[in-house]
């Protein structure tokens, strides 16, 4: 984990777009927005560099992996609503992945491989029903 994970995120003023060679991203419901400069993030050593996955893991934002980001498992489904322009397309081992995720839809991905190939404002949601209630040593994120 990184430095991030002990610290609140910095407020973002949502009515600005990014700055130039930024990137914002968004994630729902939980609506943690955090911003940084593209091609800045330190490795996290989950799933893809600039995945989805790897911006959470950064800042501290739960997003599950069972499978430690390896395209295994589906746990880090995610619904692409902003962006698509600006990230890796779909390769066969995650497209074949996402067949076996219930509640599959055009805007799918998987968060450990959808990567962030551009500056650009992007939002992803955490489906509701796409928990790991079986963790280990993270949090359950259990909404009422």
């Amino acid at each position: 984990m990184s430095d991030h994970d002990s610290s609140p995120l910095p407020e973002i003023d949502l009515s600005k777009p990014p700055a130039e060679n930024m990137v914002r991203v968004t994630f729902e419901p939980e609506h943690k927005t955090v911003e940084f400069p593209f091609n800045s993030l330190p490795y996290d050593g989950h799933g893809q560099p600039m995945s989805f996955l790897d911006v959470a893991e950064n800042y501290g934002i739960f997003l599950d992996h069972a499978c430690g980001g390896v395209a295994a498992c589906t746990t880090c489904h995610i619904f692409l609503k902003q962006g698509a322009e600006g990230v890796s397309e779909p390769e066969d081992l995650e497209l074949d992945r996402l067949e076996l995720s219930p509640g599959l839809q055009l805007n799918s991905r998987l968060g450990c491989q959808c990567v962030i190939e551009k500056p650009g404002t992007y939002v992803a949601e955490i489906p509701s029903w796409n928990k790991n209630y079986v963790q280990e040593g993270k949090p359950a994120a259990i909404k009422k």
